[in-house]
């Protein structure tokens, strides 16, 4: 790939992406397609960075064939559920394949607008203009730990999901995840299948469990043709399939969900996909708990139990977006600290400003991101 860092970014105006994620690499292509030049803007020294932090048993939730990104299908040998390194390999070679204009190395910390312009303040006191800016930072930025009373005094071993890698530094211990997402139920079921002594399952608001595929049919292409349906039709409907593909667990301290599938969709909350987490807890080898309320030197109080005392904590406890610094102040976010738009639609007060991958959707964060695309590079191109 060749290294543009020596070349003049400023250089006719063109629209800067940054981030090199999946999102920000589909912008790029999309817009070359149609003839606008594009310059991603990288802080890592590669493309992929956060997923090439991911620990190492993740693979898509979503299927190959609905994953791939404007101009390159995922090779077929990637197999159905695309594996970590297999994505890396594949940003890779789209970056390759499209010829994207690629600068590594580069954090943008602000942007402003300076007339019908951008102004982007970059790391080594860069001054970047460009004619519009699209910001893929990512829904996974900054790793979020809560502010557990008497964190300050834990002395056991606390990471953050973002840290973790594989079971094998946590064989024989006790170990407790704290947030039952996909990821915390992921980890979860590495630790009891990679030899953890003990792996505890903390969970605060009972999740939606949904199998990844039924009879070869994959719950991403039933989440694409209920996105458009009204959410309390969805609500019993995805009761219904619960009741008969998931079985009750409530004997094992996971009840079901006492609010609709979709209306927690509404609110940020995905469903977990089913990778071994159902036989896990049946088994006993994963034992679901109470949410974490404080903790105390080596012990961790439960709500409404007594204090245990793991070897480890693993906080899947989710991330920040982390714009506020870069476009806080240009009143472009919600309370939430999200864009208030996305895809082709840019702020009414920040004209030539585009966002993508700040959606968790249930059809897809590649395939919307793939279609966001698109329709970002359709209205610049006008």
């Amino acid at each position: 790939m060749p290294d543009h860092r020596a070349m003049d970014l400023t250089n006719d105006r063109p629209v800067y992406v940054i981030g090199a994620g999946p999102g920000g690499l589909a912008v790029a292509a999309a817009l070359r397609e149609r003839g606008v030049r594009a310059v991603v803007l990288e802080k890592s020294e590669s493309v992929g960075a956060s997923w090439r932090g991911h620990y190492d048993r993740l693979h898509l939730h979503t299927t190959r064939r609905l994953s791939g990104l404007p101009g390159l299908p995922m090779p077929r040998r990637f197999g159905r559920w695309v594996s970590r390194d297999d994505v890396v390999r594949y940003l890779e070679r789209y970056a390759e394949f499209h010829e994207l204009e690629l600068v590594t190395g580069v954090e943008v910390t602000r942007i402003e607008p300076a007339g019908s312009d951008w102004v982007l303040h970059a790391s080594g006191g860069r001054l970047l203009t460009g004619r519009a800016v699209v910001v893929t930072t990512g829904f996974n930025h900054t790793p979020r730990l809560p502010d557990w009373p008497g964190l300050d005094t834990y002395t056991g071993e606390l990471l953050h999901a973002s840290a973790y890698r594989d079971a094998a530094p946590y064989a024989g211990k006790d170990v407790l995840v704290v947030g039952a997402g996909n990821t915390g139920a992921e980890i979860a079921v590495d630790l009891a299948e990679g030899g953890a002594a003990r792996v505890r399952l903390a969970i605060r608001t009972v999740p939606h469990i949904v199998r990844r595929s039924t009879a070869g049919w994959p719950a991403q292409r039933t989440g694409i043709l209920v996105r458009r349906l009204p959410v309390r039709l969805v609500d019993k409907a995805g009761g219904l399939v619960g009741r008969i593909s998931v079985p009750d667990l409530s004997a094992h301290g996971l009840p079901r969900p006492d609010t609709g599938l979709y209306s927690r969709v509404k609110q940020g909350a995905i469903p977990v996909q089913d990778v071994g987490l159902i036989d896990a807890i049946r088994s006993g080898r994963v034992e679901v708990v109470t949410a974490v309320e404080s903790f105390d030197e080596s012990k961790v109080a439960l709500a409404g139990g007594s204090p245990i005392a793991p070897d480890t904590v693993i906080a899947a406890t989710g991330y920040a977006r982390a714009l506020e610094p870069l476009v806080g102040h240009l009143g472009v976010l919600d309370d939430r600290g999200r864009p208030l738009v996305h895809g082709a639609r840019a702020p009414k007060q920040a004209p030539g400003l585009y966002f993508t991958g700040f959606t968790n959707p249930i059809s897809g964060m590649f395939r919307e991101m793939a279609l966001d695309a698109r329709k970002i590079a359709k209205a610049l191109s006008r």
